[in-house]
Formats: C-alpha cells, sequence, structure tokens
C-alpha cells in the first residue's frame, strides 16, 4: 500500500462542517484491493489480539464488536486502517472518534479520513496505521509500545497544558473563536479588534508590572510585609558567606529557592543543616544568581487562587509520596502508585505518573535509604520537595472551608501585587481558621498559576476556574466576535468580494478581505497573490485593527485544510459552474458543490446565507441548512423567488432596469443598473450578479439605502478598485480589456460583454494544464465564437502538461467552429500581450485573459503611455513558438 497525500483540516471542510480536527489520507492500496479482510487468512484474530480494546468499535453495525464483524464478512484496508488510527490515538490517551473510508472511483484509491487532537499526533498515526495494517497482512509481529509512546510525546509536546486548555474549553462552549498563535501557549481568544490574549494563566488585561514583581520574591515579599501579611523571615544571598549570615539569622529549618523562580523550580525545603544548604543554594543558582534563604514553615501546603481580584479556589498540595507497607520496596510502592487509573503520562490524566529524579535520589540519600529499601508499615516518605501535580503530588479540593478572613487576605494580596490571574501560595495547619491565629504564612504569589489542581483535583470537587477568566475577559455584553462574510461560488468571487468590502468601509468599518489578488487591511495591500485559503483568513482575523472582515473562499483552501474559521455571519455563494474538475478527487459538479456548499453551511444559526436562486446547484444548498435564508436573482418571476417572497423571505431582484430589494411583497428600489459604474453602462450583466448579493447582504446589516447607492457609484471598475476584472484600456485607435476569465463560464460571460460591442474582436487567451480535456476544448469553442483572431500564449505553471498538449486542445476546440479562424501562438505572455497590442488595427478591441494580472496591468499601462504620447510602434512581429 502506499500513502499518496495527507493533508491536515483545521477548519469546516469537504468532509465534516462540525468536527474541524480531520486528517485526509490519500491511499493506493495497490494489490490489497483484490484482498478484503476475508480473504487474508487470519487477519481478524490478529487485529483483536493486537487491538482488543477495539471491540468498543460499533462500526455500521450500530453495537459493540460490529467492526470486528464487518472484518469477518470483508472490508477494505482503508476501512481497517481508519480504524487503526482511531484506537491508536485513544491508546496514546486522545480520544477521537470520527472517521469514514470513501472510495474516489480510481481503482485502488481511497480517502481515509479520522479526526486527531493533535496535528503532528494525527500525521504520525496515519503513518503509523498503514505500518501496523502491512504488519498485519504478513503476519508479522508488531509492538505497538513505540508508536504510543510517541505518540503520547507528541501530544505532550504539541498539545495546550491543562490550564490553557481549560480557558480555551470555556471560551469554545461559549461560542468565542480561538486560534493558536505558537505552538506554545500563546492564544487568540475572539477576532479582529475585540481578541483578547493569553499566555498560559497570564491574559492580556495582566499587569507586565504585576507579573515583574510576583517574579521577584524579595520586593513581592517586601511589599506584602509591609502590608501586614504574615510572611516567613528570610534574606537575599549570592553566595556561602551570605548564606551563613543567613543560616545564622534565620535559623533551622531552611528553604532556598532562585529570587524569580516558579513553579517549585530550584526550591529545597526542610534544610536542616550545613550541607544541605549548601546543596539548597547550587540548586537555585541554576535558575538564577541572587537566591532567597526563607524560615521554613511546617503545615499543609495550600494553593489559593484569585481571579479578576476575587476569591475563586482553594486546594492542599501533597508531594508524590509513597506509604510503606513493612513488605514492598520503595520502588515497587512507586510502581504500585503508579498502577492507578488516574495517574498517566504529562498531563493526560488528572495525575501525573511519579518518576524518579535527582531530587528523589537527594531525598532517598538524606534519609539514608534506597529504592530497594522496605519502609516500615505507616511511615510516608516524600519523594519530591515539592507539590507540584507535574512531578506526581496530589491536590484537595478545600474552597468551601477556607475562612472568610483568609479570603479577604488573599483579595488583597492580589490587589497589593496588582495581579488579576493570581496564585498565592500558603503554609498552615488550615485555612479554615485565620492564619494570623495558627502561625501559617504567605510564602509565594504566582502568576501564571496552574488551575490543573483546581480543575481536576485528586479530591474533592472539581471548579470551572476557567469560568471567571473568560467573564474578566468579555463581560456580559461584549463579544468577541467581528462580523464575518464569506464569499465563496465558481466566477464573480473576487468582484463581490471588493464591491462587499468597498460598502462596508463606506459605512465607516475597519474592513479586513481576502481575494484572489491579496489581503487587504483597510485597502492596504499587505499580502499579494491568490490569497483565498484559511491562512489567509486567518491574517484578517488575527488583525486587531479590523473590525469587519470580508473573506473569499476558494475551493482549493476548503480542500486543503478546511475554512480558516469555524463560523460566518453571512455566507454569499454567486454561482456553481464547471472548473477545476478532475482535481483533488472532484469529478463532478455535484462534488463541487459540496465543497463550496462548506462555506453556507458555517452559516451561525441567526445569519444569513445569500444564494444565486438562477443556479440550481446554488439554490439547492438551501436545503438543511440551519441559518436562515435569502436569493437573488436576475429574473424577479423566477419560481423560487416568487415562493419565497410569499413567505416574507428577503430577496434581491433586477426588475425594469432596476437593483431591487424584496422584502416578501414589499419592493425598495436602490438604484438603477445603468448608473451603477460596475455594469459597464448595464451591459456587464454578469457584474449585476455580483451587486445583487452585495446590496442584499448591505440590507441584512441595515445599511441604509442611501448610503448603499453612495458605495455603488463610487466603486469605479479599474485596476485600482477590480483589477483583472474587466479593466478596459482606451488606447487612441482601438482598446484592450484585461480580465481573469480561466473557464468556461468566465468565457461565457466576457461573449455576453463583448457581444455589445461593435468591434474586431481579439483574444488573447491561455489552456490550463491541471482542467480536463473536455475543459480545455470547450475554451477553444468558445473563444472561436467570440474572437474573430485568437492568440493563444501559456500560463507560467503547465501543471502538469506540456505546452504542445495544451495548444493541441485548445485548437481542437478552435477548428471544430472554424478551422480557418486565424490563431497565432506566441507562448510567452508579455510577448502576445505586445504582439497584440502593437499589431491591433483601429475600431479593434483586445481582450488579454491573464494568469499574472498586476505583471498584465504594468504592461498595458507602459504600452498605453507610449500611446498617448505617440511613441509605440505598430507593426511588431512575433516571437512565434
Amino acid at each position: 500500500m502506499k500513502i499518496l497525500d495527507i493533508k491536515v483540516m483545521r477548519g469546516p471542510n469537504y468532509w465534516s462542517v462540525r468536527r474541524h480536527k480531520l486528517i485526509h489520507m490519500r491511499l493506493d492500496l495497490e494489490e490489497m484491493e483484490e484482498r478484503p479482510t476475508n480473504m487474508i487468512e487470519g487477519y481478524g484474530e490478529r487485529l483483536a489480539a493486537m487491538f482488543p480494546t477495539m471491540y468498543s468499535h460499533r462500526c455500521s453495525v450500530g453495537k459493540p464488536g460490529g467492526f470486528f464483524e464487518r472484518i469477518k464478512e470483508g472490508t477494505w484496508m482503508g476501512h481497517v486502517i481508519e480504524h487503526i488510527a482511531l484506537e491508536l490515538q485513544s491508546l496514546a490517551g486522545m480520544e477521537c472518534g470520527f472517521g469514514r473510508t470513501r472510495t474516489t472511483g480510481k481503482h485502488g484509491i481511497y480517502n481515509v479520513v479520522f479526526s486527531y487532537m493533535e496535528e503532528k499526533a494525527g500525521v504520525y498515526t496515519a503513518k503509523a496505521s498503514v505500518r501496523i495494517a502491512e504488519a498485519l497482512i504478513a503476519n508479522i509481529p508488531y509492538d505497538l509500545t513505540d508508536d504510543i509512546q510517541n505518540l503520547r510525546e507528541i501530544r505532550e509536546d504539541e498539545r495546550l497544558g491543562p490550564s490553557t486548555g481549560s480557558i480555551v474549553d470555556e471560551a469554545v462552549a461559549r461560542g468565542i473563536p480561538y486560534i493558536r498563535l505558537n505552538r506554545s501557549s500563546l492564544v487568540q481568544l475572539g477576532y479582529g479588534k475585540n481578541q483578547r490574549r493569553i499566555r498560559a494563566t497570564i491574559a492580556s488585561t495582566t499587569s507586565s508590572i504585576a507579573v515583574d514583581i510576583a517574579c521577584d520574591k524579595e520586593e513581592t515579599k517586601n511589599l506584602l510585609e509591609a502590608a501586614e501579611i504574615p510572611v516567613p523571615k528570610g534574606r537575599i544571598v549570592y553566595n556561602e558567606e551570605g548564606l551563613l549570615a543567613a543560616v545564622e539569622s534565620v535559623k533551622y529549618p531552611l528553604v532556598t529557592k532562585p529570587v524569580d523562580g516558579n513553579h517549585g523550580k530550584g526550591a529545597t525545603t526542610n534544610i536542616m543543616n550545613w550541607e544541605e544548604a549548601v546543596k539548597g543554594m547550587e540548586a537555585a543558582k541554576k535558575y538564577g544568581r541572587a537566591i532567597i534563604v526563607e524560615r521554613f514553615i511546617t503545615g499543609l501546603d495550600h494553593r489559593v487562587l484569585v481571579i479578576n481580584y476575587k476569591f475563586v479556589a482553594a486546594a492542599i498540595r501533597k508531594p508524590a509520596a509513597v506509604k510503606g507497607d513493612g513488605k514492598h520496596t520503595i520502588q515497587e510502592l512507586i510502581d504500585l502508585i503508579n498502577k492507578d487509573p488516574r495517574r498517566g503520562f504529562g498531563h493526560e490524566k488528572t495525575l501525573t505518573s511519579i518518576k524518579i529524579d535527582l531530587f528523589t535520589e537527594d531525598i532517598l540519600i538524606k534519609n539514608n535509604l534506597t529504592l530497594e529499601s522496605i519502609l516500615p508499615a505507616g511511615e510516608e516518605l516524600w519523594l519530591k520537595p515539592t507539590a507540584n501535580l507535574s512531578t506526581g503530588g496530589t491536590a484537595t479540593d478545600i474552597t468551601d472551608r477556607v475562612h472568610p478572613d483568609n479570603i479577604f487576605m488573599c483579595e488583597r494580596i492580589a490587589q497589593i501585587i496588582g495581579l488579576d490571574i493570581c496564585g498565592i501560595d500558603i503554609m498552615a495547619e488550615s485555612l479554615s481558621e485565620p492564619i494570623t491565629k495558627n502561625g501559617g504564612a504567605v510564602l509565594e504569589v504566582n502568576a501564571a498559576p496552574g488551575f490543573r489542581m483546581h480543575i481536576d483535583p485528586t479530591e474533592g470537587l472539581p471548579r470551572n476556574v476557567a469560568e471567571p477568566v473568560i467573564d474578566m475577559l468579555y463581560p456580559p455584553g461584549t463579544s468577541a466576535r467581528i462580523p464575518i462574510i464569506a464569499v465563496a461560488g465558481t466566477n464573480g468571487k473576487t468582484t463581490t468580494t471588493r464591491l462587499m468590502a468597498h460598502m462596508v468601509k463606506t459605512m465607516g468599518y475597519k474592513v479586513g478581505y481576502t481575494t484572489t489578488d491579496g489581503i487587504y487591511i483597510q485597502n492596504q495591500l499587505m499580502m499579494r497573490g491568490d490569497c483565498t485559503g484559511p491562512v489567509s483568513s486567518e491574517f484578517v482575523l488575527k488583525d486587531p485593527t479590523v473590525d469587519f472582515a470580508v473573506l473569499e473562499c476558494a475551493r482549493g483552501g476548503i480542500l486543503r485544510a478546511g475554512l480558516g474559521f469555524h463560523n460566518c455571519d453571512m455566507a454569499i455563494v454567486t454561482n456553481i459552474a464547471e472548473d477545476h474538475l478532475g482535481l483533488q478527487d472532484i469529478d463532478t459538479i455535484e462534488q463541487l458543490a459540496r465543497v463550496k456548499g462548506v462555506v453556507p453551511e458555517s452559516v451561525l444559526p441567526e445569519g444569513y446565507a445569500i444564494l444565486n436562486a438562477d443556479n440550481k446547484w446554488t439554490a439547492a444548498m438551501a436545503n438543511g441548512l440551519n441559518c436562515k435564508v435569502a436569493y437573488f436573482s436576475m429574473d424577479e418571476n423566477n419560481p423560487l423567488i416568487v415562493e419565497h417572497m410569499k413567505t416574507g423571505g428577503l430577496a434581491a431582484i433586477h426588475e425594469n432596469g432596476y437593483v431591487t430589494i424584496c422584502k416578501g411583497t414589499w419592493k425598495i428600489r436602490v438604484e438603477k443598473s445603468v448608473n451603477i459604474p460596475l455594469t459597464f453602462g448595464g451591459r456587464a450583466t454578469y457584474n449585476i450578479q455580483n451587486i445583487l448579493p452585495t446590496v442584499l447582504a448591505g440590507f441584512i446589516r441595515n445599511f441604509k439605502i442611501e448610503d448603499m447607492r453612495t458605495a455603488l457609484a463610487t466603486f469605479i471598475p479599474g485596476p485600482a478598485q477590480t483589477p483583472g476584472r474587466m479593466n478596459i484600456f482606451r488606447f487612441r485607435n482601438f482598446e484592450v480589456m484585461v480580465d481573469y476569465a480561466h473557464n468556461a463560464a468566465g468565457f461565457e460571460a466576457i461573449a455576453e460583454l463583448l457581444s455589445k460591442i461593435d468591434a474586431r474582436h481579439i483574444g488573447v487567451i491561455a489552456g490550463v494544464g491541471d482542467r480536463r480535456d473536455e475543459d480545455t476544448i470547450a475554451l477553444g469553442t468558445i473563444a472561436a465564437k467570440i474572437f474573430d483572431e485568437i492568440i493563444i500564449r501559456q500560463d507560467k505553471n503547465l501543471r502538469g502538461r506540456t505546452e504542445k498538449e495544451i495548444v493541441a486542445l485548445m485548437m481542437k476546440g478552435i477548428t471544430q467552429v472554424d478551422p480557418n479562424k486565424k490563431v497565432t501562438v506566441i507562448m510567452k505572455e508579455t510577448e502576445a500581450i505586445d504582439y497584440a497590442i502593437k499589431n491591433a488595427t483601429r475600431h479593434s478591441f483586445i481582450t488579454i485573459c491573464s494568469d499574472v494580472v498586476p505583471d498584465a496591468l504594468d504592461q498595458i499601462m507602459k504600452l498605453k503611455e507610449m500611446d498617448d504620447v505617440g511613441e509605440m510602434e505598430f507593426g511588431a512581429e512575433p516571437a512565434m513558438s
């Protein structure tokens, strides 16, 4: 078997609009296409022996053991690999349950799709699942141990930590979108100007001064002591001389830790003699030159969490420990504890497995013990100097038992330091009484406190401590989103997107938009090129200056990675026509419509899908949508429009020469189409089709009719506002038009316009290598009907074909219409344009279909400047190919 391709979906996609995190693997079964599982002796038994937990897979049978029944009956290896991928991730602590396997229509080639939690783990699993399936086929022993451990390590390296993850989960539960900004814990919540950021449990609202103070233990201690908060006696030291003075002043038992440490790093507790003190100083110096030496306060280790200066939760923390039974060695006791199903690798479960490290070894040496020692029954041994859960510690929730005086003290501490998300470490016998009475003390104040002990304690009630964080970042009445209008379809997407963005800008918004030409933020070009994929959408949504997004969404990006947003407020689908068929297993117009249909399916329930009622594939997208639907049409008598109006629906139509909005039986005329520059005096009806959904979207957004009229009047077609979309240049004796048309529907739109222009028509056209033969032949056929003379050029990227192959297909289409049509072949686009213009006759109209629009526009404008001053030479000879 051979993996042909692996794609990672990150948003709504062709395979699932609701499940955004999917791996799509294109798999060639090769000879296994002829060998389903019931033809491989012993395959089911070997699979069940390797994955006994796969019994829970219900498959299409719909009951436990259903998948094994399918194996027995006979199923193909792509289906098996899908289930192996899901189970392998589950065994590594990543529960994944969605998968599907579909044939591509090509012999032996399948699309295998399954869910993932972490991208790298998903890609690793795809490859490992094929290896495992092949080993089972060949009856070769295969040990899953390495794969499972590798996946666990990938998961821990890639995943958000439990604290950050809990905040993100709470945001998602409230419908707040998020974008991960790096591979660590920096996350953006919300979009555009309404975004907030978190890094671990530090928020964009958190004061950097407060974080600096919390990281400086001495500074924190001084501020708290001055405010009459009980803190342990201590000193700052830099060397052994200072350490000796501190020992004499503070007295044993001691604690040493770095001044700017956190999470227990470099800390040594319960130091009882000089040798231990020196070792403690050396451990602390690994994290900073300055060391704090404090009196070791006895009692229980408490953590209090204060968010937005309000007490939220409290827990008692206990270091990883074993309790002797007089029978088992310390190592055996550790192994028994690690068998607890609540313990796992890293953060995969409630508790972390206990590992032997240098700290453990030091504790054993200090107590004259080894891992082979047997502790007396009932004797407890702490294996770590600190109570961090990440090193195997435990936590017990005591939120409901904290004395009001201690709550007041902790909220006051957060205000003194200035931390809006604050973890306070208190050593005391109990927090059920004021620590001023039981001799307790505040040891540390922590920025970025861990949430794990509160959201998933070992004992006691779990607390949703992420909830007050989101409440703080987004108080009631504030929004995390910005309006998003997504534009999809085959033709007209870019013009519609640009017009929509222009209208939104006219209404006073700071708009960001994506097109096939580039990414724009407030009309400033940020990135040039085809920017219609998910990365470009995220670029706009990450920009903190943007308060409205208009996003062109092309098929390529949807198939490659899904949409770059989870939901939009409105989706416009201009039309569906045959284009790009035969690519990425999208072979029919029905499949193409399903791809484009991902966009309206992503509209929020209160939002609108705006669909072309004149296009049956677009109109059919309304079926099953969970949002509101509005239509547009060039025909007010379109049956779908008539029925929609009867039920009080919204629509935009072209009637009696007017762009009109219909609300039920009421009509609101916006503007006469001949007065809208984009229609070229009413001749460009395809642009009226782009205006209708734009005006309808504006009406839904409550834009005033007079304001929309102004926007339409000020959107002037040309290189500035619609580059490569019917850009017309008037030379002294002829005209030149540049357009991005690259498919049959685009050519037919050009044909409609040119039919209204009395001139000798010359076309500069090209075929595209990644289209079906019939598509390229069709372009030649249409071109022969439109143009009196044709110049064939070629794109820079031939996309899998040779120049001769493409030209031959184009010529086949041309000669079918007119074998005597004048055709010139000039491969290089710049030379083809040069030849067409310099050999133009009076009253001719040259149409240039370009794939590199900016370059073509630059060239034409330079030639026009030469023509204006009479410097252009006519009658140039072409560089024939």
